[in-house]
């Protein structure tokens, strides 16, 4: 089994993939072209000699112009008869184009190059000092051998994707795919991330940084997840209130990840299990589209065509002890916002 951390991982193609989003224009000089709707400045060629196929990421594209092809679901066997190609070869090719997407567009991952913008963008829904969202999707998979793919995401307000790590089986838990993460060894290790200054809530109390994190995982100091009545019996006003800001919070992973699906059609396509090594690869190239196209200011998929932007829930609630310094932390936040909704 593969996983991918973010961008920094790589992955081995097998030639037995089954779903491919190369739909592309034949082109005069006789090479082909696959011109990604994206703009700005970052092209990103990927030549296959051998079949004389380019790749393109192209910066000139306009929307008018051409549709995004990897938003189409084309069978390998369709794209390799429009090229008259072997299905092979178009899918080394489609891989190239993943792999370059990932090691070029790896940057718009910004959770540790850009923090003091995600902190402010947050502190404009009242969550101060919150440094993102954590959530857990899975991705099916034809077969019963493994039955589907975890990715857990970290998205910031404006539902970017700040960190990904995805390919891991789904039976298991998302406590155990959290532990295993880069995210939760850059905070418990090597205090890579979340060891800016604390906020001050009143002259009493402060906050570290910290993440919202779904009901399934553990509470941590950095890591804060509802209230939960079985645990902690009836909710108080302040409770309620933090739930219901932890609510708000959480529907913005769950429309990102939304959102990546609507526009890139593969992957609401269940993959064979042969497979599951490339598509670990495949999901992060397409939320690092995701990233790009918001930077770009590009019009997103409406989450509520059909949706109304949350997870289905597919996790049950994490039942272990609460940690006590998450309890003070998540007390202390929860009645700062009680705090401030009886002023509005």
């Amino acid at each position: 089994m593969t996983q991918i951390e973010t961008y920094q991982s790589t992955v081995q193609i097998e030639s037995a993939w089954t779903l491919s989003e190369l739909m592309g224009r034949h082109q005069g000089s006789g090479l082909h072209k696959v011109s990604f709707n994206l703009r700005r400045t970052a092209d990103v060629n990927v030549d296959t000699s051998k079949s004389s196929i380019i790749f393109v990421l192209r910066s000139d594209c306009s929307p008018r112009r051409h549709p995004i092809p990897i938003v189409h679901s084309a069978s390998f066997s369709a794209v390799a008869h429009r090229f008259s190609l072997d299905s092979a070869t178009v899918c080394r090719a489609f891989y190239s184009v993943c792999k370059a997407i990932v090691e070029n567009l790896g940057h718009l991952f910004e959770f540790s190059s850009d923090i003091n913008r995600v902190i402010v963008g947050f502190g404009w829904i009242s969550l101060p000092n919150c440094c993102g969202v954590l959530g857990i999707e899975k991705f099916e998979l034809e077969g019963e051998k493994i039955g589907s793919l975890s990715v857990q995401a970290l998205v910031d307000s404006e539902g970017r994707f700040l960190d990904v790590s995805a390919g891991w089986p789904g039976c298991n838990k998302p406590e155990d795919v959290l532990k295993m993460s880069k995210l939760f060894v850059g905070v418990e290790d090597s205090k890579e991330y979340l060891s800016g200054p604390a906020y001050d809530l009143d002259p009493d109390n402060s906050i570290p940084q910290y993440i919202l994190g779904d009901s399934c995982y553990p509470l941590l100091p950095w890591l804060l997840t509802p209230f939960n009545e079985e645990k902690n019996g009836e909710l108080g006003c302040s409770e309620r209130v933090f739930n219901d800001m932890h609510c708000r919070g959480m529907e913005l992973v769950g429309t990102a990840f939304l959102q990546v699906k609507k526009r890139w059609k593969l992957l609401t396509k269940k993959w064979k299990e042969q497979c599951v090594e490339a598509f670990p690869f495949v999901i992060v190239a397409c939320c690092l589209l995701h990233n790009f196209l918001i930077k770009c200011s590009e019009v997103l998929p409406d989450e509520k065509n059909g949706d109304d932007g949350r997870i289905e829930r597919a996790f049950a609630v994490y039942d272990g002890e609460d940690n006590e310094s998450g309890k003070r932390i998540r007390d202390a936040l929860a009645s700062h916002l009680s705090r401030v909704s009886q002023r509005t």
